[in-house]
């Protein structure tokens, strides 16, 4: 599903113009990239978690070179989804 299909539904099911709706679909993205960009978790009661996750630093090999680089410790975006959104798509 892409973010044109969900504003479309949104749209429906709320009676909403499209135009309103992806303002607030894109506002509501925005949000949650800042706050995890600040390390800030956004919960979201039923549906999941944002967070910013630490991945720590690593060895890895170059293939072609057939060297070793180091890959430095990096900060990833992940989202946990809660049980109740787990259980409903059982």
């Amino acid at each position: 599903m892409t973010k044109a299909e969900i504003v479309a539904k949104i749209a429906e099911k709320t009676g909403v113009e499209k135009g309103s709706t992806q303002a607030v679909v894109e506002s509501f993205m925005e949000i949650v990239k800042e706050a995890v960009k600040k390390n800030e978790d956004v919960y979201l009661r039923g549906f999941g978690s944002f967070k910013t996750k630490v991945r720590a630093e690593k060895v890895g090999r170059n293939i072609k070179a057939g060297t070793r680089i180091v890959i430095p410790e990096h900060k990833i975006p992940a989202f946990k989804p809660a049980k109740s959104f787990i259980n409903d798509i059982k």
